[in-house]
């Protein structure tokens, strides 16, 4: 059996996790992340990507101390949304540990997506669902889950958060930096709509506090 992809070896445990992620805007994918474990502490966290930001190809996942975890950087031109993926923060000429693309040109918010990893002959990701609709699951080459993300759920009310906060769970031995990578490269492909059919949700009625509750204001 093949071993799975590290990127950062710190992140990987022997027991799930499930990590509350927090979208910090609504109205440009990418705009920014911050990430907390089940205690409320803060895992990881992406910077504002804003339509002011100098280069919104790239973006780059950090410890809560501000350490380069992982960059992603679409690639150009591509058809299929490729992106690569480069350990820590990159620099011109660094070589990419992997890459990302949608598997079609069709149906957008539920093509698959597929994850190449370069010099690991046989080690691939799969990621089916609609991240829009936050429900997708991650697949080794194997077809054994490694990741889900699905909607959260207020565990005092059993309401269901916006789209804005979501539930990122990562299985044993899986590392929750190339999950998160992942997630921020599935943000970019999807274009985040919050303003789609079905959607009740309107802009600056409700913010999401970690702790499980919703303020209004």
């Amino acid at each position: 059996m093949k071993e799975e992809f590290v990127v950062q070896e710190e992140y990987v445990s022997g027991e799930e996790r499930n990590l509350t992620v927090l979208k910090t805007s609504r109205f440009f994918a990418g705009d920014g992340f911050t990430v907390y474990d089940c205690k409320g502490q803060l895992v990881f966290r992406v910077d504002s990507y804003g339509p002011d930001a100098r280069d919104k190809d790239e973006l780059v996942l950090m410890d809560p101390q501000g350490r380069c975890l992982l960059t992603v950087k679409r690639k150009r031109p591509s058809l299929h949304q490729r992106w690569e993926g480069f350990k820590g923060e990159r620099i011109d000429g660094d070589k990419a540990l992997f890459s990302m693309k949608r598997t079609s040109l069709i149906g957008r918010s539920r093509a698959s997506v597929i994850v190449e990893v370069y010099d690991k002959p046989g080690v691939e990701y799969h990621i089916e669902g609609c991240f829009s609709q936050r429900c997708c699951k991650i697949y080794n080459a194997a077809k054994k889950l490694m990741a889900e993300i699905r909607r959260k759920v207020d565990s005092t009310t059993s309401v269901m958060l916006g789209k804005e906060v979501f539930s990122l769970c990562v299985k044993p031995g899986f590392d929750g930096a190339l999950a998160m990578g992942l997630v921020l490269v599935l943000d970019q492909i999807n274009g985040e709509n919050y303003f789609e059919s079905g959607t009740t949700e309107s802009p600056g009625l409700m913010k999401y506090n970690f702790r499980d509750s919703i303020t209004i204001f």
